[in-house]
């Protein structure tokens, strides 16, 4: 990547520059050092300097130099004749307007343009304001290098597209950078204009020619290209358009909810719901903590060196403490969890920006801060919930070292009690004693989370995603709650508790129980076998998952192998990891789900068209047939395994028997690539999520050996009703009655020969498991943590009295009805 500097008689003005700069590109830091000033507050330039910060920002792609006033341009002509000449050679000086043509230049480079190309669009970097103004006076000064004019644009005919600007100010400089950056990522030649002004055509990868076009809210814009990859390119614009070029980011449903402004606090008796995040009964007085964020103060930096190293300072404490912790954790499954806060804390993407945000100026806090809400913001768009909460252990660990760095308080725990909180971090999490804490109440938070994880390992019962309302309720309240049901209870009158004691014994018998059989098969009282597997998301998760008494893998997401990355990884690199996590399972049976991302989270490597509704879109088996070459490559490594390791493949949302078909034929061809004949223990299977396909599993059963109905998908789209939204959390329930008609209907057309196993949360809800029995699943597949439990639900079921009690249940109302008669 072509390196910047700044050479500036002032130093607070460079540095403010590129501050400006970098906002630009905030995921594609470009190499820029600043030199200017003679110190912090006396103005002048120094030759020397500026070859030193030449030197700096060399990364083989040469240097691109811009400066203030004339002087500057002397000591940097002064700096070129210090230089080795193999170095000097890779230096442009350019007559760029600083500001502007900082800018341009910054956006240029991200892009991975040439030193030439860079300098060139630096120099051209007021054409956009001097075709909105004209121009003040002569068109260039004297010596200045002059842009080229665009290439010559895409043959008529290529693929185009139309869409409307959203931005509030339009395509100004931020969401212009993004553009510019994006179609530089392609092998096209990328146009735009405005085709509600009926503007000429400029070249997508110039930000000076798009800042011409001045398009403003509710403009429409054009996008044309030619090359090889014209298609995705012009895909890729129409998609960062849709998504207001990334210039708006809605709070995740797992981020902090603020305590509600004047709201009165719920009523004696009131009942509030929230999601079940760990079960148990949890009955005590009301304790708040406080979790919120410390706020940030506007103090200026004190130099990079200075708050690089309060960064370091806050790195090595949080380290300490997280080791602390690990240690307090022990050997038990969820030490796992601090191992990764440990790496996020070396993460090099996640160090190298907050080095990039402090060498531009900014204090430590607020780079620490940035960077991190950055990375959390990447995990927030993932479409799979288990990958997405994720960005919750960012956030943890970005608020842990953010109140080591302002000195705030961590959070404590006042008194015995039920611990009500906006969201509670893993490190807080692990420092609760189920002796002294009766539950956890959330008002945010997911049942996926590693807080919500780490609550269920320590047997605290904890409901989560209650909403605002949970903050309201006095401190030393009686409050109860069933982390089972999400159940919550405010102020229950005496038989009410007297009920909620009696389950809350009934329940820590049951558990014990569980516990000490979780390595034994789970078979009903009228011996039949259910298979209890684990969804496993890594090879920490497969650890997990043995040490619990998993029977298998029921379900491997195999995103994480492709996400965060800007290639796809290798066949050799795919079928080590599946080998890991066969080894870690002692090779039972592995339940490999082929690679299921979408429109909502394209991969760089492999982008999809703009969707006004991704999770209706080009996901899953769509995503994979629309993208071959990688599916063939997958489904290799697949093979390979299989050929040691007893393996199911599992196809992803899939809808019609074509696509089945087509994915069959493509695993056929893997096969024979890898060179061994048939894998011999290999079967094939669909997940089944869409209710079209479980309305019609007779015509895929011919096709498979199995099928894994993903109930969380399939109660979302079966009741219009987004899984991830906490407003719709009483009505996305999987033990709707409709939805337990579609997982009946598969039942009923898989016949005798094809099982049929269920991996969405519905599978870890122990109430839901003799009902899902009864209907004739034969396998379940859950969180480790909670392979013990559904492994003792499964004992304490009667097929035949099952078969009875879901036969009732078909006929009922709503969900609530059918947690009533279980």
């Amino acid at each position: 990547m072509v390196g910047l500097v700044i050479v500036s008689h002032s130093r607070a003005l460079a540095r403010a520059a590129a501050t400006l700069a970098a906002e630009m590109v905030p995921d594609r830091p470009v190499p820029l050092e600043v030199a200017a000033g003679l110190d912090d507050t006396t103005f002048g330039t120094d030759a020397v300097a500026i070859t030193e910060a030449i030197a700096a920002a060399d990364q083989g792609d040469g240097v691109v130099v811009l400066m203030d006033l004339g002087s500057a341009v002397l000591s940097a002509e002064l700096a070129l004749d210090l230089l080795d000449d193999d170095l000097r050679e890779r230096v442009v000086l350019t007559a760029a307007p600083l500001v502007e043509g900082l800018i341009a230049a910054t956006v240029a480079a991200a892009g991975e343009a040439t030193r030439e190309e860079v300098a060139v669009e630096a120099a051209a970097a007021l054409t956009g304001k001097q075709a909105h103004l004209g121009p003040a006076g002569p068109p260039h000064s004297p010596g200045a290098t002059q842009p080229t004019g665009p290439p010559a644009g895409p043959p008529e005919g290529g693929p185009s597209a139309t869409v409307a600007v959203v931005n509030a100010h339009g395509l100004h400089a931020r969401p212009a950078a993004r553009l510019v950056t994006q179609v530089r990522l392609f092998d096209a030649a990328t146009e735009i204009r405005n085709a509600t002004t009926g503007s000429d055509w400029v070249p997508a990868a110039s930000l000076s020619r798009v800042a011409t076009l001045g398009v403003l809210q509710g403009h429409q814009i054009e996008v044309r290209a030619s090359g090889p990859q014209a298609a995705e390119a012009v895909d890729a614009v129409i998609a960062l358009a849709n998504r207001a070029f990334d210039e708006t980011h809605p709070a995740p449903a797992e981020g902090p909810v603020p305590a509600p402004a004047g709201q009165p606090p719920p009523s004696p008796d009131a009942g509030l719901s929230g999601r079940a995040a760990s079960p148990g009964i949890g009955i005590g007085p009301a304790r708040h903590v406080d979790s919120a964020e410390p706020e940030i103060p506007g103090h200026p930096s004190q130099g990079f060196e200075r708050e690089w190293r309060r960064v370091e300072d806050a790195l090595s404490t949080v380290r300490e403490e997280l080791h602390r912790t690990r240690a307090a954790v022990g050997n038990r499954p969820e030490a796992d969890i601090f191992d990764a806060h440990l790496l996020l804390l070396d993460d090099t993407d996640l160090l190298d920006d907050v080095r990039s945000r402090t060498a531009r100026g900014s204090p430590a806090p607020q780079a620490w801060a940035d960077a991190a809400a950055r990375i959390a913001a990447e995990f927030d768009g993932l479409p799979d919930p288990y990958l997405k909460a994720r960005a919750s252990d960012v956030r943890a660990v970005r608020l842990q070292v953010l109140r080591v760095l302002l000195g705030a308080a961590a959070t404590t725990v006042p008194a015995d009690g039920v611990v009500i909180a906006a969201d509670l971090a893993p490190a807080d999490a692990a420092g609760l004693d189920p002796s002294r804490i009766a539950g956890i109440l959330l008002a945010a938070g997911s049942p996926t989370s590693h807080g919500a994880i780490l609550a269920r390992t320590r047997g605290i019962p904890a409901v989560v995603a209650v909403g605002p309302a949970l903050l309201a309720i006095p401190e030393g309240t009686t409050v109860a709650l069933d982390g089972a049901t999400g159940e919550v209870r405010v102020e229950p009158p005496e038989p009410v508790l007297a009920s909620l004691r009696k389950r809350a014994a009934a329940q820590a018998s049951r558990r014990t129980r569980a516990l000490s059989r979780a390595s034994e098969a789970a078979e009903t009282r009228d011996g039949v076998l259910v298979g209890v597997g684990a969804n496993v998301g890594s090879v920490a998760d497969a650890i997990t998952a043995a040490e619990c008494g998993a029977d298998l893998a029921g379900l491997i997401r195999t995103e994480f192998l492709f996400l965060g990355r800007d290639r796809a990884p290798g066949v050799d690199e795919q079928e080590a990891v599946y080998r890991q996590i066969a080894t870690a399972l002692d090779r039972r049976r592995l339940t490999i789900r082929t690679l299921d991302v979408g429109g909502d989270k394209p991969l760089p490597y492999a982008p999809a068209a703009a969707e006004d509704n991704p999770f209706l879109g080009v996901r899953g088996i769509r995503h994979s047939l629309a993208h071959p070459s990688l599916l063939a490559a997958q489904l290799l490594a697949i093979v390979r395994v299989a050929h040691d390791v007893p393996v199911n493949v599992m196809f992803p949302m899939v809808s019609t028997v074509d696509e089945l078909l087509a994915a069959r034929r493509m695993l056929d061809e893997a096969v024979t690539r890898a060179g061994r004949g048939a894998p011999p223990g290999l079967k094939v299977g669909i997940m089944t999520e869409v209710p079209a396909a479980a309305l019609k599993a007779a015509t895929f059963a011919p096709h498979v050996d199995f099928f894994s109905v993903g109930t969380n998908d399939l109660t979302q789209y079966a009741l219009a009703a987004e899984r991830g939204n906490p407003a719709l959390a009483s009505l996305a329930d999987g033990l709707d009655p409709g939805v337990l008609r579609l997982v009946d209907a598969v039942c009923r057309g898989a016949g005798d020969r094809v099982s049929v196993s269920v991996c969405g949360e519905l599978a870890a809800d122990v109430t839901a498991v003799p009902l899902l029995a009864g209907l004739g699943v034969r396998e379940l597949s859950v969180a480790p943590p909670m392979i013990p439990e559904v492994k003792q639900a499964v004992r304490d079921t009667d097929t035949q009295q099952a078969a009875a009690m879901a036969a009732r249940a078909l006929d009922l109302a709503d969900a609530a009805a059918v947690r009533a008669a279980l």
